[in-house]
């Protein structure tokens, strides 16, 4: 599958030259709006596959409309940036509206039952992201990976505290300050990150000493993330799940036909 290279509006440019160079990179996502036309020419002239993430119907048949080859529907369940239909509403309205369009289900995804569930609404796979916050292969700090692993589904928030657009990420003393009455509203984005992104960066640097006030992007899908797993036995656990769990609708369906 070689590696897949994610870019947002705002890094565009830099990245797609980054991942043109790059012979394993296969596809290209981009998670804030539709790729503008010259980089959709660019990477399609260079073989490469274009993702776009998005949230409404309408942002899919853009899109399409715009010659993006897959088309990501998040639901709000996800984390970083997302939007506020819920993923089991999101999924078939946008399979539907782009139905001649490749369509990979994300936003709280974390087992097979779910992978099950997105593939019998017409998804044609799925979308993960959270799930790899916690796999001994990630770079996640120490001390963010303790706020990872102690956190239930309930501790996440959709908050524009750190980039400006919603984003969903761990409640911390950083968003509850940000969502204070006498607090002034977050910037539009780009602007926020030029306020924050100095703290994001120390952050990284020094984890434990900014544990509360962490930049956390995560989904809900957090909650169930409560031990270090190494990435090819979550693979094999999703795959195993998901076929039991067809398996198990397969004949649910067989035994309520005879």
């Amino acid at each position: 599958m070689g590696q897949l290279l994610r870019w947002t509006a705002a890094t565009a440019a830099p990245q797609v030259e980054v991942a043109l160079t790059h012979e394993n990179v296969k596809l290209i996502a981009n998670a804030l709006g539709t790729p503008p036309p010259d980089v959709l020419n660019e990477v399609h002239g260079a073989g490469r596959l274009v993702a776009a993430l998005c949230g409404a119907a309408k942002h899919a048949r853009a899109h399409r409309d715009a010659g993006v080859d897959i088309v990501i529907a998040q639901g709000t369940e996800g984390g970083g940036h997302t939007g506020d239909v819920g993923s089991m509403v999101l999924w078939p309205e946008v399979i539907d509206a782009v139905p001649d369009t490749p369509v990979l289900a994300a936003g709280g995804i974390g087992t097979g039952r779910q992978m099950a569930a997105a593939l019998a609404m017409g998804a044609q796979g799925v979308w993960t992201g959270s799930l790899w916050l916690t796999v001994e292969e990630a770079e996640t700090p120490p001390s963010q990976m303790e706020s990872y692993l102690a956190a239930g589904s309930r501790d996440t928030v959709r908050s524009r505290a750190w980039t400006g657009k919603p984003a969903r990420m761990l409640r911390n003393d950083w968003t509850e300050a940000w969502a204070a009455e006498d607090t002034p509203d977050p910037l539009g984005m780009p602007l926020q990150f030029m306020v924050t992104s100095d703290a994001v960066a120390r952050g990284h640097r020094y984890s434990e000493q900014a544990k509360d006030v962490m930049f956390n992007p995560a989904g809900q899908i957090i909650g169930r993330l409560n031990e270090v797993r190494r990435v090819k036995d979550v693979i094999y656990d999703l795959v195993e799940e998901c076929i039991d769990t067809s398996e198990r609708l397969a004949q649910l369906m067989q035994d309520s036909g005879s």
